[in-house]
């Protein structure tokens, strides 16, 4: 198999399995750093945006100029950025929101949560954890595609992307093992089904690719990037900024989207020197 290809699914399988780290925390530590968890946030939405904005809709452009002109380009790659977010936007609208990750920005913390979890019935909350791990697997189709596909053209800057998203996934981790965990009483049962909603962000990016790779060419390849950046710009706005405003007062979260722009183009430009 290409190294190409075997670098972009462990990369895009490293971002899903950070679900993973989210119930190892929620498991191991009795509350959850609100601070840390709104600065990473905020860090991670600076990165989305930056590289949505910066990179990905220039390189969307070029490679539709290639059968475009210019000022058609620059409609067309604008017009699947939108579109991008609109596709997030109907996933939403079509997931429950009780169980959509992106309706519920709180961070559940683990011992917040015990006392309100003591009053549900066990049968309601391995529900709400089975509908959270749906939502979030269904979420996670689309990014794991995004990822796949950067990695693929530009690991630099796929690679930093698929950070970001991994630091998305964590606390999609606690949502989805904390109320299984309640529910069933087994660590093994929590983390498991974290687990495997996790992992719909490599299988994403493998039934995408089997489905398109025969159609890819400059134009496709320019949409899809514009498409990819319009669906980073969704979870940066709709589920990021607003998970990491609800996690912690101040301008913490004002500071790590600051962080996160800066690192981002520092980054990008010490490794095109």
């Amino acid at each position: 198999m290409d190294s190409a290809l075997i670098l972009a699914f462990a990369v895009t399988l490293g971002a899903g399995l950070a679900t993973g780290i989210g119930s190892a925390l929620a498991f191991f530590t009795k509350t959850t750093n609100k601070s840390f968890f709104a600065v990473a946030m905020g860090f991670s939405a600076g990165v989305m945006l930056y590289l949505s904005f910066v990179e990905i809709l220039p390189k969307s452009t070029k490679y539709i100029q290639e059968t475009t002109g210019e000022t058609a380009a620059m409609g067309i790659a604008a017009a699947a950025l939108v579109a991008g977010m609109i596709v997030m936007a109907v996933i939403d609208a079509l997931v429950p929101s009780g169980a959509n990750p992106h309706e519920n920005t709180e961070v559940e913390l683990l011992g917040e949560s015990q006392a309100k979890s003591e009053n549900r019935a066990n049968k309601a909350l391995l529900r709400t954890g089975l509908f959270v791990a749906l939502a979030i697997a269904i979420h996670n189709f689309p990014e794991g595609l995004a990822t796949f596909l950067l990695v693929l053209d530009d690991p630099e800057i796929g690679i930093a992307l698929a950070i970001a998203v991994a630091m998305h996934n964590i606390p999609e981790g606690i949502a989805v093992s904390v109320p299984v965990y309640y529910a069933t009483k087994s660590r093994a049962k929590a983390f498991r089904l974290s687990f495997l909603s996790g992992l719909a962000e490599p299988v994403g990016a493998v039934i995408g690719y089997l489905l398109l790779a025969q159609f890819l060419n400059s134009f496709s390849l320019g949409v899809i990037f514009a498409m990819v950046g319009g669906v980073m710009v969704f979870l940066a706005i709709d589920t990021l900024l607003p998970t990491a405003r609800n996690s912690a007062r101040g301008h913490l979260t004002v500071y790590g989207f600051i962080a996160g722009v800066a690192v981002m183009a520092a980054s990008l430009v010490l490794l095109r020197l």
